[in-house]
Order: C-alpha cells, then sequence, then structure tokens
C-alpha cells in the first residue's frame, strides 16, 4: 500500500511533533507532584482533587477520536498548531485560577487542546518516517515523553518550594506558542481532503457515550453506585453508545473505523495499553501523597525521587523501539508489562523500614515494564493500518492511554479512599496523622495490588496478539 508523501525532512517533523508532547507530558508530571499542595490550598477532599487529573483526561479521552478522524480529513499540520494554541490557552487559565473549580474548569479546557496534539502526533511520524525507521522514531518519542515525565517531577518540585503551585502551569505557555509559530512557518500543509466529510453525530454520540461512562465509573464509590446520578449516567452512556456502534457501522465514512478491530494486533495493542496505563497510573497518582503526606518528604526530595521511573523509560525507549524493527513487538509488550506487574505487586510489600532504596527500586522496574512495552506497542499498531486509517489510529492508540489513565487514577482512589476509610472509622486522607500510618500503608499496597492485576492481564492480552512482522503496512 502506498504511503502519503513524505515530508521533506522528517527530522524536523519530529522534533516539532516533539515539542507539543514534551509540553503536555511535562505538564500532566507537574500536576501529579502538586495534588497534595492544591489539596492543603483549597481544603478540598481527595474526590474532588481528584478531578483536576481526571477532567482533563475525560476531555482528552472524549474528543481524541474526532480530532484523530478531523486530521485524516484536514491534514496534520492543521490540528496540530490549533492543539497547540488551545492548550497554551488553557494552560493560561490554570495558572489564574483562584479555586478549585476554576481550576477543573481550566483543566477541561486545556484538555481540548492536548486532545488535538495527541490525536496526530503518532501519524504524523508514520506519515513522516519510512517503513524500517518507524519503530526507531516511535522509540526516540517515546524517550522525549520520558524526558517531558522525568524533568516535570523535579521541575514540580522546585517551583513549589519557591512558589505556589499555580506557576506549574505557567512554564507551558511559551513553549506553546513558540512550538506554534514554529509548526505554522515549517511544517508543509500534509494531507487533506474535500471529498471526505466529518462524522458530527458520530462524534457528538461518542462524547455522550465516553463522558458519562467515565464520569460514573470515577464517582460510583462516592455518590453510590445504585444511586440516581451514577445510574442516569449509565443510562445515557449505554443508550448513546449502542446508537454510537450503529450510526458507525451503516456509514462510508465513520469516525471511528470498526474493521479496524478486526486486525487482532491492533484490538489486542490497544487493549493492552489501557492494562499499561491503568497501573502505571496507579502508581504515578498515590505516589507523591506516599512521599510527602506519609514520609513527609519536600516537594523537591519527593520530585526528585518521582523521577526515576521516567529515567530508566527515557534510557530504555529508544533501545525497544529499535528491538521493534528487528523482532517485531510480541515477545517485547509481553514481557514489559508482566515486568510492570511485578513491580506493582512489589509496591504491596513497600514499607518505610526499607528506606528509600525500596522505593528506587521498585519505581525503576516500573520505568524498565513501561518502556519495553510503549514503544514497539505503539509502533505495531500505527504500522498495521493502512495510510488513510492513520489518524484514527493515533486517536485509538490515545484514547486507549487516556482511558487506562483515567481507569488508574480512579480505581486507585476509590481502592485507597475505601481501604483508608474502613480502616480509620471514616477518615479521610485529609486527616491524616501519624497515628493513621497503618491504614494508610494498608490501603497503598491494595490500591497497588489493584495495578498488578491490570498489568497481569495486559500482559496477556500482549501476547495473545500473535506474532506480527516488524514495520507492517508500508
Amino acid at each position: 500500500m502506498n504511503s502519503p508523501p513524505r515530508t521533506p525532512n522528517k527530522w524536523l517533523a519530529f522534533v516539532l511533533a516533539a515539542l507539543g508532547i514534551f509540553m503536555s507530558t511535562l505538564d500532566g508530571s507537574i500536576v501529579n507532584v502538586a495534588l497534595p499542595a492544591i489539596l492543603a490550598d483549597f481544603s478540598a477532599p481527595l474526590a474532588t482533587v481528584q478531578w483536576v487529573v481526571l477532567v482533563y483526561l475525560l476531555t482528552i479521552t472524549s474528543l481524541l477520536l474526532s480530532f484523530g478522524r478531523l486530521s485524516d480529513i484536514r491534514g496534520r499540520k492543521w490540528v496540530y498548531i490549533r492543539g497547540l494554541l488551545l492548550f497554551s490557552g488553557g494552560s493560561l487559565f490554570c495558572a489564574l485560577s483562584p479555586g478549585a473549580g476554576w481550576l477543573i474548569g481550566a483543566r477541561a479546557f486545556q484538555g481540548v487542546g492536548a486532545a488535538m496534539l495527541m490525536a496526530c502526533t503518532p501519524a504524523l511520524l508514520v506519515d513522516s518516517f519510512p517503513v524500517e525507521e518507524r519503530g526507531r522514531a516511535l522509540g526516540m518519542m517515546g524517550a522525549v515523553v520520558a524526558g517531558g515525565l522525568t524533568l516535570g517531577p523535579a521541575l514540580g518540585g522546585m517551583l513549589l518550594g519557591a512558589f505556589s503551585w499555580h506557576y506549574i502551569f505557567w512554564i507551558n505557555v511559551p513553549v506553546g506558542l513558540a512550538a506554534a509559530l514554529a509548526a505554522w512557518r515549517l511544517l508543509p500543509p500534509g494531507r487533506a481532503s474535500a471529498r471526505e466529510t466529518f462524522d458530527r453525530s458520530g462524534s457528538a454520540l461518542l462524547i455522550l457515550f465516553l463522558a458519562p461512562l467515565l464520569t460514573a465509573l470515577s464517582q460510583g464509590r462516592t455518590w453510590g453506585w445504585t444511586s440516581v446520578p451514577v445510574l442516569t449516567l449509565l443510562a445515557v452512556s449505554g443508550l448513546s453508545g449502542f446508537l454510537f456502534f450503529r450510526t458507525e457501522n451503516r456509514l462510508d465514512q465513520p469516525i471511528l473505523d470498526l474493521n479496524l478491530f478486526r486486525m487482532r494486533i491492533f484490538s489486542a495493542g490497544a487493549a493492552s495499553a489501557v492494562a499499561m496505563f491503568t497501573a502505571l497510573f496507579c502508581v504515578t497518582f498515590l505516589m507523591p501523597f506516599y512521599l510527602m503526606t506519609f514520609l513527609r518528604l519536600t516537594p523537591s526530595h519527593a520530585g526528585a525521587i518521582l523521577m526515576v521511573p521516567f529515567f530508566f523509560l527515557f534510557v530504555g525507549a529508544y533501545p525497544a523501539g529499535r528491538m521493534y524493527d528487528r523482532v517485531g513487538s510480541r515477545v517485547l509488550t509481553t514481557l514489559g508489562l508482566a515486568i510492570l506487574a511485578v513491580a506493582l505487586l512489589w509496591f504491596t510489600s513497600l514499607d518505610p523500614g526499607q528506606g528509600l532504596t525500596g522505593v528506587y527500586l521498585r519505581l525503576a522496574a516500573t520505568g524498565l515494564g513501561v518502556a519495553l512495552f510503549a514503544p514497539p506497542n505503539n509502533a505495531a499498531i500505527m504500522s498495521s493500518v493502512p495510510a488513510t486509517s492513520r489518524g484514527v489510529a493515533a486517536a485509538t492508540v490515545a484514547t486507549a492511554r487516556n482511558l487506562g489513565m483515567m481507569f488508574g487514577v480512579a480505581m486507585a482512589a476509590a481502592v485507597f479512599s475505601w481501604v483508608f476509610s474502613a480502616r480509620t472509622h471514616g477518615f479521610l486522607i485529609r486527616d491524616y496523622t501519624p497515628q493513621m500510618a497503618g491504614a494508610f500503608l494498608s490501603a497503598f499496597h491494595w490500591a497497588m495490588a489493584f495495578g498488578a492485576v491490570a498489568a497481569a492481564a495486559g500482559s496477556l492480552a500482549a501476547f495473545l496478539r500473535g506474532p506480527d512482522r516488524p514495520g507492517g503496512t508500508r
């Protein structure tokens, strides 16, 4: 199958794509470090503060497929530049937020821009690089992601130590505007098709399917699984999902090509990605609380420790991409998720008596597992689809990633809060005192056990993809 015309300079496309991804990942890791400070500043419960993360992920997840399809129609450049501008504007509003409600709303706005960036970045790279270099390119992009995640905790810790948490968002504004200007000046127009139409009804139904479903899953324990709000959300989601899939099956140009899921590499890759990010975000969401609330470390010290998994991801992503170009994705992805499952299971035995060495070792194993999994999985998925569907495929990969992030945050918070409340007879994490150390550790261990189960299930899904040929679709 013929690829669309490649950009004149593949490395130029890589650098510009890397700027946007670096900015969005840097923002994500900084926000995780700032959660305890936000909780204390607004005197808000964990159930509210988690929405600083959840609303961002929910917005992205609900819109990714729509923007992925739009990039197939209007071109990657058109979507990418607008994503940078919206993300920068959302970051500005986050920085100026005077309260929890304002911050959550600004994060939703920021998520619209992030969805546009995430929806087309992998497709931009696959369009730009020849088939024999795609694993390397996506591996290098994985290293860029790791760089943003690695710098985020350290930079966030420094900013929190010197200023208030509001300043962690300012860093996105100049970077985003500069990247948008560079992309406008330097990227070629790319592929656009006036003959293809955008599925507006499918996009609306998809939002009505995902947003209520994810809201119900994240708030089920707080509101009650049989409460009127939760049951109403699930009913709206179920009806919208039924109408969405029925509509997509009947359209010639759907927002989501369901035929893609008939390819085992594509469907197994997406499922295993959900599992991997579910497990990873159990760690990234709760570790700041373990380090700063439980161990009483300073933000800068905690930020430095949280760099460990992303350092190993940074080091391992490029070699994993190169190995995919030689051996395919099955062995690497299965092994990566197995290592991640062992790392999460190892977290269930963590206690202060082991010192920080125990934390370092477990975080290192987490980063190694993710590094082995992510670049080969992304390369296999993107190379398995025809060029005309790469925007949708990239958005599907990003949707799977964000579904996993949401499930990880929501379930980690739910498991932790349930166990902690049960062991302390109704207290919440905001009420924590050193006398509750046993309850905190028990709740933390149970949440990590949930993450281990998710990673193990993902390893099985990765293995079931079957053998694949490196490179795939040309």
